[in-house]
């Protein structure tokens, strides 16, 4: 072997070695060293070119590394929900790969409703196997963008309307995935809580609403979960984009959380070059970015950060601190990635990854409503089981944006239901409206062919045929990853259902009492029908093994526990964005006028009663609460407090069951809202079974944002913790004291 062989294969490997009577291997490729002592040696061995080249794309995916010194290039990956399919170097266009077939997890509303931290780990962990396999070290996920209305597109990515629930669900999302040597790259930062002029539109919102809000979980991402990577939003806040916000980047992110990671933009969201420069943005993405390369070759070339910014620095216009900063920060991501040989090697679309998926389903599924105990399907009992709706056949894996994918499987509702309960019930299937006949997305095809010739009229007739002569039906609707539903790129026109759901429920259910209608979203809708539907469901998008869990969640194999983690409102002006708002605004101009009262904050004020509340969610067992008492009457501010309260399992199935705690300040200088979430744990209870659930918070959990102040404020005075089933099912509080 060659001399110069044998040093790059030293190099490559950060081995101390000698060879030809060369000495110990360069500081940046031993690992033994401190990292900010390899980043520096790093740094200092780059020439200008090559720090240039880091900060930018060079693909649709991948930004270069420095060969020259044996630092790889970053590789990112779409999307929260599964490992992206493979696209052309320069075009979304497919690769053609074979072997890019990943597991399909659920959505990120499903994942939240678990209101389970291991749940949230364990996604974590399994998509970091997954794009580690892969050879991504930069996962673009997971969302935590607070749901303001129920109409962003986008909503089905995030994880609901609090941010403490919100900030405890992404923590080990976060640990999860980089255990395995993959960054998680935590998106929108930040209030992008539209797709309508998402480009475009200028956010205009108090710091007390930005702070208590829309921050919180961005902060626990950063400070307690250690994300090593963060990506700007695509809107404008105080008219800077949020990919090179100074106030955003810089004075928060940087300076008061202390983030040493990267900040990359959205694809395309760059827009001025002095700004990325200097407002603290890493590395830029996208297509044709400065809008003037638009089919040419070299585009990347063209970007922003690249030529335009060497060609500033070449002129003596600028400086090269900035870009050092942005390169230490690269290197850093490099090697606690790409370049720590520790890292596993990761597994792809396995089937322990696959039963993961199903289990975050069963806890993520949401028992709304159950009159009568419709549910589960006594199979004792039911022979004919009428199932009607598009949802139950139609593959949502493809679709919906940039958390698109192409599944090696998904197991549709009727399929589920079919093998779980084919060889005892008879099943009988009716489409019973036409919504989207399309199954691919960026070339990504679903292989299903839904083209239907029937009228509408003839749909209808067939299903209220199939339903008259059922011991029970169940209608799988809602909504789908098509353009105004839940999809990346734009809004939704309304609450209601789409393709005349609505009048469908409302025809079945006077020929069939036994109904039961599975929402499969991750949006509210509108359900007019509510009082005649004894049972409902919500089904959310569950990714591979959707079918398998939701049959078993239907017939009883998996008590339902997951918890809604954003209000139902019963129409769109009980939503203050709605209420009090001009969502998606005017004249790319957007105002939070409901400041800190988004969902159940602003159906406490109003005293609103929602379709379902935040929170809420039933079992197939009951449980009883006790009196909640605190270790203590009083709580000083370098101090704990504990609640604790017995819940017991008062029915005959084994259950879990969410304990929510609540926090209301008496008095306060400034307005607040009646409770805020903080604090919860789920515990699994036996049939008959007691424990006790004990819940700690400091005064942080008492605590508002003052803005004069520009500090956190927890004023001594008078307080309740308030324990309960959801938002609207309070149980029992107590009183104490904040010396």
């Amino acid at each position: 072997m060659k001399k110069n062989t044998l040093i790059a294969v030293a190099l490559l490997f950060g081995s101390v070695v000698s060879v030809f009577g060369q000495n110990k291997v360069p500081v940046y490729l031993d690992d033994s060293k401190p990292l900010k002592e390899r980043v520096e040696d790093a740094l200092s061995k780059m020439t200008l070119e090559e720090k240039i080249a880091m900060c930018h794309a060079q693909s649709k995916f991948s930004s270069p590394g420095v060969p020259r010194l044996g630092i790889p290039e970053n590789w990112m990956t779409d999307g929260p929900h599964g490992i992206r399919t493979e696209v052309l170097w320069d075009e979304w266009s497919q690769a053609g790969w074979t072997n890019d077939s990943c597991t399909a997890f659920p959505a990120l509303t499903c994942l939240a409703a678990t209101w389970n931290r291991d749940m949230a780990s364990l996604y974590g962990n399994s998509i970091g196997q997954e794009a580690r396999y892969r050879n991504k070290n930069v996962l673009l996920g997971p969302g935590v963008n607070i749901y303001r209305s129920p109409l962003n597109g986008r909503n089905f990515e995030y994880m609901g309307e609090d941010p403490f629930l919100s900030g405890q669900m992404v923590v080990p999302y976060i640990k999860g995935v980089q255990q395995n040597g993959v960054a998680a790259c935590v998106k929108h930062f930040a209030l992008n809580n539209q797709e309508t002029d998402r480009n475009t539109v200028n956010v205009n919102v108090d710091d007390r609403t930005l702070y208590e809000i829309y921050l919180p979980a961005f902060k626990a991402a950063v400070q307690e979960g250690g994300a090593l990577a963060i990506m700007g939003s695509y809107n404008k806040y105080k008219g800077q984009q949020c990919c090179h916000n100074e106030f955003l980047l810089k004075d928060i992110l940087r300076k008061e959380w202390g983030f040493e990671g990267v900040v990359i933009s959205d694809w395309g969201g760059v827009h001025d070059l002095n700004q990325a420069i200097h407002n603290g943005l890493d590395m830029e993405f996208g297509t044709w970015t400065n809008g003037l390369s638009w089919g040419t070759s070299n585009a990347y070339d063209n970007y922003y950060l690249a030529q335009p910014y060497l060609k500033l620095i070449k002129e003596g216009k600028v400086g090269t601190e900035e870009l050092d900063e942005k390169v230490r920060r690269i290197l850093r991501l490099s090697f606690l990635t790409t370049m720590n040989r520790n890292r596993p090697f990761g597994s792809f679309a396995t089937k322990e990854h696959a039963l993961a998926g199903r289990k975050i389903a069963e806890e993520g599924i949401v028992l709304l409503q159950n009159k009568n105990n419709i549910l589960p399907i006594d199979l004792n009992i039911t022979k004919k089981v009428a199932v009607i709706g598009e949802n139950a056949i139609k593959m949502m894996t493809v679709g919906g944006g940039s958390s698109s994918l192409k599944a090696k499987y998904e197991v549709s509702p009727l399929d589920g239901l079919k093998k779980r309960i084919g060889s005892q019930a008879e099943i009988v299937y009716a489409r019973g409206y036409v919504g989207d006949a399309s199954g691919s997305y960026n070339g990504v095809v679903s292989g299903q062919n839904l083209a239907e010739k029937r009228s509408a009229a003839e749909l209808q007739a067939e299903a209220i045929s199939v339903a008259k002569s059922a011991d029970i039906v169940i209608f799988i609707g809602g909504l789908n990853k098509s353009d105004h539903q839940d999809a990346e790129g734009a809004d939704r026109k309304g609450l209601e259902l789409p393709y005349d759901q609505d009048k469908l429920v409302s025809e079945l259910v006077k020929v069939n009492k036994n109904l039961v209608f599975v929402n499969i979203s991750g949006n509210a809708v509108a359900m007019p029908w509510v009082n005649e539907v004894p049972g409902i469901v919500q089904g959310w998008f569950l990714g591979t093994e959707a079918g398998n869990a939701l049959a078993e969640v239907l017939v009883g194999d998996v008590n339902p526990s997951g918890k809604l983690t954003f209000t139902f409102p019963v129409k769109l002006t009980d939503n203050g964005a709605h209420a009090l708002g001009d969502f998606p605004g005017k004249n790319n101009e957007q105002t939070y006028r409901e400041g800190l009262f988004v969902g159940y904050r602003y159906a406490d004020k109003q005293k609103i009663k929602p379709l379902f509340s935040f929170g809420h969610g039933l079992s197939y067992t009951t449980f009883e609460y006790g009196k909640v008492t605190a270790d203590k009457k009083e709580l000083t501010a370098d101090d704990k407090i504990t609640f604790n309260v017995e819940v017991k399992n008062t029915g005959k199935r084994d259950g879990a069951e969410v304990v929510q705690l609540y926090i209301t300040d008496l008095k306060s200088s400034l307005p607040r809202p009646v409770k805020e979430l903080k604090g919860f744990e789920k515990v699994a209870l036996k049939a008959g079974e007691t424990k006790t659930v004990s819940i700690t918070v400091d005064k942080s959990a008492l605590s508002f944002f003052d803005d004069k102040k520009h500090a956190w404020v927890a004023e001594p005075g008078d307080f309740e913790a308030l324990i309960g089933a959801s938002s609207s099912d309070i149980k029992t509080k107590v009183a104490f004291k904040l010396k």
